[in-house]
């Protein structure tokens, strides 16, 4: 993969759109977002070109990898080890909480441990991480799963209509939601489900581009753009978490 990216010049990039880790405007096709500005840049340090090459699904994003359509898939993709077994991952850019929500009157839940009951459904998306962590943590729980091209807010609006009983979702996405629908949604419990690394997916096996990756990376959280490029992207106060620094100033 590295001599093939080194020899075209540029890196060829499968995308998952997942606000504010990568955005789309839907009248223009435009694309912005935390992770598209990261790479932008990563790909400039590298004097490489960024070719945002093909749109992909929580479900599919991993086929271009093995078919080589594409190079790494971006998107803020949270690394599990399921998904360990078939890609590998970059180190993470920052960090994300995934918190638990349910509707704003529903007082059943105390712990987390309250989730596990046959009168409980989780809403899911397919390929995405409340699935993971429905079928990992509550094997025995119903589930209302929609299609891997559905939007991650759909899961809340489940809850808030009583389709679901709760969901997982990241908290800057749930912040957002809530804003445009106050009252409706809460997080029952005083810590999140999971703390996750926002991260690029790379080709199994390939040492030399995941360490050229990596390193470009790490450049980037060093230099302060990390933070500099998070922070232009959090509209709620304490959405994201930055990598600790590997030293004391």
């Amino acid at each position: 993969t590295l001599d093939k990216v080194l020899l075209r010049g540029e890196i060829q990039i499968g995308y998952v759109i997942n606000p504010p880790g990568l955005i789309k405007d839907p009248n223009t096709g435009k694309l912005s977002g935390i992770y598209y500005d990261a790479v932008e840049l990563m790909a400039k340090n590298l004097s490489l070109k960024a070719n945002w090459k093909e749109e992909v699904s929580w479900g599919t994003m991993n086929e271009g990898l093995y078919t080589d359509k594409y190079d790494m898939i971006v998107g803020a993709v949270w690394p599990s080890s399921n998904r360990a077994k078939k890609v590998d991952f970059s180190i993470p850019l920052y960090y994300s909480a995934d918190n638990a929500y349910v509707r704003a009157d529903d007082y059943r839940f105390n712990t987390p441990q309250d989730i596990n009951s046959n009168k409980i459904t989780i809403a899911t998306l397919d390929g995405e991480m409340s699935s993971i962590i429905a079928k990992s943590s509550y094997p025995t729980v119903k589930t209302l799963s929609l299609p891997e091209d559905a939007s991650i807010a759909q899961n809340l609006l489940n809850v808030k209509s009583g389709k679901a009983d709760i969901t997982f979702v990241e908290q800057a996405v749930a912040q957002e939601f809530m804003a445009n629908n106050p009252g409706s949604i809460k997080n029952p419990f005083s810590s999140y489900i999971r703390i996750f690394g926002n991260t690029i997916v790379l080709p199994k096996d390939q040492p030399g581009f995941e360490n050229m990756i990596n390193t470009a990376m790490e450049e980037i959280i060093n230099s302060n753009d990390a933070e500099r490029i998070v922070k232009s992207y959090e509209k709620y106060p304490n959405s994201f978490y930055m990598p600790q620094k590997p030293f004391v100033e």
